[in-house]
């Protein structure tokens, strides 16, 4: 079998959740077999590159293998905050949408 070149859409999901201008992201694979693909392209530098342009400073990841998961906390994400964003999404629940548009690839 070939490599394939995925969406994380097309094998994960993801929610999102705030506090001031700290996002977190958690990220689970449906199949715990893709985990590992995942957790080698995810990359705390790649999500921060991801989300530079929403003044992004900083990303911390932490894995979850029992679960096939990752939570990213991500500094600096939300411009301020829902209080002082004046963006429409001052939680960044949207933002999950941008990490599930990363492509990987996965074994053949």
């Amino acid at each position: 079998m070939t490599a394939r070149r995925v969406t994380l859409h097309e094998i994960a999901h993801a929610r999102a959740g705030d506090k001031g201008n700290r996002l977190n992201l958690a990220l689970f694979v449906y199949d715990p077999a893709d985990y590992d693909a995942v957790v080698a392209q995810v990359t705390e530098q790649r999500v921060l590159e991801t989300f530079a342009h929403r003044g992004a400073t900083r990303v911390r990841r932490h894995l979850l293998p029992q679960l096939a998961g990752m939570n990213l906390v991500i500094d600096a994400v939300l411009q301020g905050g829902v209080n002082g964003a004046l963006n429409l999404d001052g939680h960044g629940k949207s933002l999950s949408f941008r990490l599930l548009a990363l492509a990987v690839t996965l074994p053949g």
